[in-house]
């Protein structure tokens, strides 16, 4: 087959949950792309089959925490998206290995851009680079320019945060062929959406424990969540301001938004599991905060004593518990106004995918009885 001409994307992480997304969507909807790298550990070849006769989909397996694996990915390559990541903040994974992914890696990107002559890396980060924050102090409301008291803990966030600012300061640096790079982070709040892996388990946990779920935050302690389809839209265009608009998106972080309520972690989560027959135990925490904090302290203890036995990873520690209890929420307009980005799919539409997907693992449940 004859070469195509046209822009050669790598997306980094690409089989994951965002990652697959954002393929589909630069397919679909990218304008000028001939190629899309989807670089992951554990591949699915399945995602080739989105190439067309513009696109082709290549898939190729590779770890971000070695850089011999990066640098041959990224070989004639114009614009890295990278949104590879360990998500792990319940300790299932050792701290080692979650700097090695999100740190290294992101190092490691950086170097191939330098060494390859590739202007362009769009960062995939997080809200928690910024927080919660381990005072329990509250973000309402808050934009990139918010005042707030930055103080992290855990090897996730932590590693996250210094990625994103390897990232931004990296803008500018010289690249091979005389260029310079261009660098830009999006900081997802919570993603949500149909194939999301955390909410699958979630699923199965309250499958087992008779569908019911116990609050552990109060009804006002709202979050800001995103739908994936959106993030990925959002990335796409982010993608393209790079190219067009350096001098606006170069070196900035904008926070992914859409418009789905603000709620609980949990209140949101029963828009999608009501239907399915799940409830909520009571309309006030079932437990005073000391004594979740009790329990959660217990279960860092006991994951810690049993580690040399097996895997115990509780699903609440005083990192998770601090999240849930903790408002952050977000509004802003920064992507709107420097990359025109609005919301393609709206809060009905996106509520209703992600409530048939959990439809679709009823009868999945169904079935495996």
């Amino acid at each position: 087959m004859a070469d195509r001409p046209g822009q050669v994307y790598l997306v980094t992480g690409g089989c994951g949950f965002l990652g697959r997304h954002l393929v589909k969507m630069l397919v679909e909807r990218g304008e000028g792309i001939s190629e899309i790298r989807v670089f992951d550990t554990k591949v699915d070849r399945e995602l080739e089959s989105l190439s067309t006769v513009a696109v082709r989909v290549n898939v190729i397996q590779g770890d971000v925490s070695e850089a011999d694996s990066v640098r041959d990915a990224a070989r004639g390559v114009d614009l890295i998206i990278h949104t590879a990541a360990l998500i792990d903040v319940w300790g299932r994974n050792s701290p080692s290995k979650i700097w090695a992914i999100n740190y290294q890696g992101t190092r490691n990107v950086i170097n191939a851009c330098k060494e390859m002559g590739i202007q362009f890396l769009l960062h995939t980060s997080s809200m928690e680079v910024v927080g919660p924050n381990a005072k329990g102090e509250h973000f309402i409301r808050g934009d990139e320019d918010t005042p707030y008291a930055i103080e992290l803990e855990g090897p996730y966030a932590q590693s996250k945060a210094q990625a994103e600012e390897m990232v931004l300061s990296a803008n500018g640096a010289a690249v091979a062929g005389g260029k310079t790079l261009v660098t830009c982070a999006l900081r997802p709040t919570g993603i949500y959406g149909e194939n999301n892996g955390m909410m699958e388990k979630l699923y199965h946990g309250l499958v087992k424990f008779g569908r019911k779920r116990l609050r552990l935050a109060g009804q006002e302690i709202e979050h800001g969540r995103v739908y994936v389809g959106n993030v990925a839209w959002m990335h796409l265009l982010a993608a393209r301001a790079l190219r067009e608009r350096p001098g606006t998106v170069g070196g900035q972080a904008y926070f992914c938004y859409d418009d789905s309520p603000y709620l609980s972690y949990e209140d949101f989560d029963m828009q999608f599991l009501g239907p399915s027959g799940f409830r909520m135990l009571g309309h006030k925490p079932l437990l005073p905060y000391f004594t979740m904090y009790l329990l959660a302290l217990l279960a860092e203890v006991l994951q810690w004593l049993l580690r040399p036995l097996g895997s115990f990873t509780p699903s609440l520690n005083r990192y998770t518990l601090n999240v849930v209890t903790t408002a952050f929420t977000v509004q802003t307009d920064k992507a709107a106004r420097h990359f025109g980005y609005k919301p393609l799919v709206p809060w009905a539409e996106s509520m209703a995918r992600t409530a048939g997907w959990v439809r679709e693992l009823d009868e999945a449940c169904s079935k495996g009885k």
